[in-house]
């Protein structure tokens, strides 16, 4: 799939390009900027974790929430990877990824099909988060990346709660954001084709909330999810 970028602008002050963070293809689609890095990572809510267990690749969706310059990635104490990060050192090498679809791009060619994204790739070495104060701000923070406002409006976890619950954290070091913006790029000799392009814009939405038929008597609700 082939398509026009518009070439971010490099920030004098942002993350440092690495072998691994720049792009061998459309390298003028990159940026190290942190304030575009981290307004991608903040609109998202699923992140997809990469890393290596007995020799073989191993990627899984996840939750995860940004606080300065690190990342917390929470699930079960039984799964692999925390695991993994709570047994290695010093951690588990691990590569995080977030993307956003902006746009389908239908060109007059198949070849030339692609699609409008965001997106963000993260390098780095995850540890496990054992520190009880940081681990509940994470866990509030992951709770209010999904909803703003959330944590505060729900029973904190308890004890047993915590004991089940990993946190990883993967601090924002080795860091980048590719991105494709604008419209088709046919070839000259087929713009007369009789074949519809153009840009099919992708948006995400909400629905209006159903409530669970339990609720307390008198529970309304609450203000952050109208303000959905």
């Amino acid at each position: 799939m082939q398509g026009t970028a518009q070439t971010p602008s490099q920030p004098e002050t942002g993350y440092t390009p690495t072998d691994r963070t720049v792009p061998t293809r459309s390298p003028d689609r990159a940026s190290y900027d942190k304030d575009l890095v981290h307004a991608i990572l903040d609109e998202a809510y699923v992140c997809h974790l990469g890393f290596v267990r007995d020799g073989a690749p191993v990627v899984l969706p996840t939750l995860y929430a940004r606080v300065g310059e690190r990342l917390y990635v929470h699930g079960s104490t039984g799964s692999r990877p925390l695991r993994a990060a709570g047994q290695a050192d010093p951690g588990l090498p691990v590569c995080l990824t977030v993307t956003h679809v902006d746009g389908l791009v239908l060109a007059r060619s198949a070849f030339h099909h692609s699609i409008n994204y965001r997106s963000v790739v993260v390098h780095g070495v995850a540890h496990d988060v054992r520190d009880p104060e940081e681990k509940r701000q994470a866990l509030d923070a992951l709770v209010d990346h999904v909803v703003p406002g959330r944590s505060a409006d729900s029973r904190p976890a308890d004890k047993k709660e915590l004991a089940a619950t990993a946190v990883i954290r993967l601090d924002l070091d080795e860091v980048s954001a590719k991105l494709r913006t604008g419209g088709v790029n046919d070839e000259p000799e087929d713009l007369a084709l009789p074949h519809w392009a153009g840009v099919v814009p992708v948006r995400r939405t909400y629905g209006t909330p159903v409530s669970d038929p339990g609720l307390a008597p008198g529970t309304e609700l609450p203000g952050y999810l109208a303000a959905l």
